[in-house]
């Protein structure tokens, strides 16, 4: 017997986005300075147009400068993450695919290695309009991008991109690249402490700087997915079955594989490697949501944004004296559990 729905799918999907509204101010409140709520929104009726000209510029400071700026990001990289293990899942058949199936963190880890091995750590900067790009995320992207081109590359037959191949590209190029990895950080034992801090993902020190570099792949990627929705509706029957009622299988596979990779790229090369986003957040909404996934990719980007969110706020205020925990460690420390409970009862 099926399991008794309190909500259809309309209903929890207009949750999940009353939801992530609510969770910007909310999340606003935590951190070493103490605001109250009135004050976060005095700030956000300034940042509008609307607000007094008494507002406290210390809290405007910290909340429009610090504090916003990361909201705004854990809510596109968490939504962005979930968003691409959907289609990844979709399109590779594989319950446990997720946005790093494909080599893609090895990949930013590699490049932002090789950047902090080569000095980038120092403070050097590209700029990139207005505001100034890190060196360390640019080469990041650059090596998620060209592992993804790697990946694909081995991973194309002669009947196109088959989801084996593509998977077990995926492994081969993950193992070389870490592989990499490990004798970059023998070779360069100084910047041993920087590499793992990355590789663990944070968001800590990262501003409206980084916008620019997460949309610049997070819009592409986003529209490459949205315009082959049904595309991963139709592949869930098979190849042979989707190839029979019109569908170009390798083409939309590719476009698809592209596009939830091109956002992961971009995401890991703006806050480093998180883990579990994009494997937990699909298989929960899909309990609910059902497996259709027009209704799951809404549902992932809202639902990604706020586990991401959330995961941030409890990282910045488990310790004391303004230190941090990286937020990758924080996503593994809560999603391996709950992953492996949802397994055990379902």
């Amino acid at each position: 017997m099926p399991p008794r729905r309190f909500l259809s799918p309309a209903g929890l999907l207009a949750g999940i986005v009353l939801l992530w509204l609510a969770s910007v101010p909310l999340s606003c409140l935590g951190g070493p300075v103490s605001l109250t709520l009135p004050e976060i929104w005095s700030v956000f009726a300034g940042m509008a147009g609307f607000g007094e000209s008494g507002v406290d510029p210390v809290a405007c400071s910290i909340i429009s400068e610090i504090r916003l700026s990361r909201a705004v990001l854990a809510l596109l990289c968490g939504g962005t993450l979930a968003v691409a293990g959907v289609a990844l899942q979709g399109v590779l058949r594989n319950p446990l695919a997720d946005p790093f199936t494909l080599g893609i963190s090895s990949g930013a880890a590699c490049g932002a290695s090789i950047a902090i091995a080569l000095g980038g750590s120092l403070g050097l900067t590209v700029r990139l309009g207005a505001n100034g790009m890190s060196l360390i995320s640019l080469c990041a992207l650059a090596g998620a991008l060209l592992a993804l081109a790697g990946t694909l590359w081995l991973g194309r037959g002669d009947g196109g991109f088959r989801r084996e191949t593509v998977i077990l590209a995926g492994i081969a190029m993950s193992a070389f690249l870490g592989a990499l990895v490990a004798l970059i950080k023998a070779l360069n034992e100084e910047s041993v402490t920087s590499i793992v801090f990355w590789i663990m993902g944070s968001l800590q020190g990262r501003g409206w700087q980084a916008l620019p570099l997460l949309l610049l792949t997070l819009l592409p990627g986003l529209l490459a997915v949205a315009l082959h929705w049904r595309a991963l509706d139709v592949l869930a029957l098979g190849d042979e079955q989707a190839a029979q009622v019109g569908l170009h299988v390798g083409r939309a596979r590719f476009w698809l594989l592209a596009g939830a990779s091109c956002m992961t790229a971009g995401c890991v090369a703006v806050t480093g490697v998180i883990g579990f986003v994009g494997l937990v957040v699909p298989h929960l909404l899909r309990l609910r949501l059902g497996v259709r996934h027009a209704p799951l990719l809404i549902g992932a980007f809202f639902g990604g944004g706020i586990l991401l969110l959330w995961a941030d706020v409890l990282a910045r205020g488990v310790l004391d004296g303004g230190r941090e925990l990286p937020v990758g460690v924080v996503t593994s420390l809560l999603g391996g559990p709950f992953f492996g409970v949802m397994l055990r009862r379902r």
